[in-house]
């Protein structure tokens, strides 16, 4: 692809030299509201010279026009730490598993001074690896039935086949005054199929983070949040949704709009399948062989389908949007992006049509629980992920990646 034109990047350079400016001027209260990570203050202590995030000078609960359609948000700032660690002073936080997000909300809880304690199966992995983040057993570690006894908030954060698989056992520990925490509207949306139905005396909330646990843990420790999801499925106490918007703060959210269970699962399955993952796989491999097909280098194919998105392009459309990437980018490009991207609109509509259609039906949830709860799950799992790697295209960006300047290897 043609390189950036130079009246776009004068045009950046001038942005980004604005945008230094306007960091050096933020006020005290942005900068602890951008600072709340206890970790991220630390860090920075008090130097002059490391300016925080930038944020809105208004900020909290409000509503906002998302192109026409007005939406209720919920911002970090509502709950400063003093606030929200006296909200949750009587509360303990269960958080039953410990894989990626369970990793990542239980640390970020902890270090914003909230009392969690993790369950899972004594001397398994899990276990293991809570002992090695500090987690310690018969204090803050326990295996799960005991976890859920101490706890008052009762974190789900098992993977969706285990939730189906160990909830006769964890149902009848739920007991009235608890509340149920979830992170995807899956096991509750899909009811019939994993059979996880919730007593009703109790809470039932979602905080569902919008990206992987290590994502959730590292934008917190920057001091930023990741925004996230917050529902209520059932509230007894009248008081779900605001118990749901605080633990999201405390869990490591910036932002939080709310949505239900069944619009969270929906938009959750449907876009890993799509864009988010599976739809970007088929897209990079067809293009990579069209191109491999017309004698191109693998090297070429690869720096052209995703090399250059990656590391130029998409960094661009998460940071001003996708009109801002293309008048970023040459007029050539721009043209040629302008007229083919209809035509893919067109092709691809059908498919997304007909995957959206297979997780309102629960085709996509049957065969995730089939695949999940086999025997041989890891095995299976660990063959399909190999024949990835070894696509060529793959195998091509080993040896891209560590050409890069800041590469450590692999």
């Amino acid at each position: 692809m043609a390189s950036i034109s130079a009246r776009s990047a004068s045009a950046l350079r001038s942005l980004s030299r604005r945008a230094q400016r306007a960091g050096s001027k933020i006020s005290p209260r942005s900068t602890q509201t951008a600072s709340y990570s206890l970790l991220a203050r630390s860090a920075l202590g008090n130097s002059a010279r490391q300016p925080a995030v930038q944020v809105v000078a208004t900020r909290g609960v409000k509503t906002l026009d998302f192109a026409g359609s007005k939406e209720v948000v919920y911002e970090r700032s509502d709950w400063p730490l003093a606030k929200l660690q006296d909200y949750f002073k009587n509360d303990t936080l269960a958080m039953i598993g410990y894989g990626s997000q369970g990793h990542g909300q239980g640390l970020n809880a902890r270090d914003n001074g909230l009392n969690v304690i993790v369950g899972v199966r004594e001397n398994g992995e899990s276990w293991k690896q809570a002992m090695e983040d500090g987690w310690v057993p018969g204090e803050t570690l326990f295996p799960i039935e005991e976890a859920i006894s101490r706890g008052t908030i009762i974190m789900n954060l098992l993977s969706d086949a285990a939730q189906s698989s160990t909830w006769p056992t964890i149902a009848p520990l739920i007991t009235k005054g608890k509340t149920l925490y979830f992170s995807h509207g899956f096991s509750i949306v899909y009811k019939d199929l994993t059979k996880v139905i919730p007593p009703k005396d109790v809470d039932v909330i979602l905080v569902a983070p919008k990206g992987s646990g290590r994502t959730v843990r590292t934008l917190f420790k920057e001091g930023r949040g990741i925004n996230s999801s917050v529902a209520v499925f059932q509230d007894v106490t009248g008081k779900a949704l605001e118990k749901a918007t605080a633990i999201g703060v405390g869990i490591g959210s910036g932002y939080m709009y709310e949505t239900t269970f069944e619009k969270e699962v929906y938009s959750d399955l449907y876009g890993e399948r799509g864009v988010l993952m599976g739809a970007i796989q088929g897209l990079f491999c067809a293009q990579y062989k069209v191109l491999r097909a017309n004698g191109h280098t693998p090297s070429e194919a690869f720096n052209e389908t995703v090399e250059e998105a990656t590391q130029s392009l998409y960094p661009l459309i998460g940071e001003k949007g996708m009109d801002y990437m293309y008048n970023a980018c040459s007029t050539t490009a721009r043209r040629g992006a302008l007229d083919w991207a209809p035509v893919f609109e067109k092709a691809n509509l059908p498919v997304f049509e007909k995957l959206y259609e297979s997780v309102r039906n629960g085709t996509e949830t049957k065969n995730a629980l089939e695949f999940n709860g086999r025997a041989t799950y890891r095995q299976d799992l660990a063959k399909e992920l190999k024949e990835i790697d070894d696509q060529e295209i793959w195998r091509a960006g080993k040896v891209v990646r560590s050409l890069r300047p800041d590469s450590k290897g692999e």
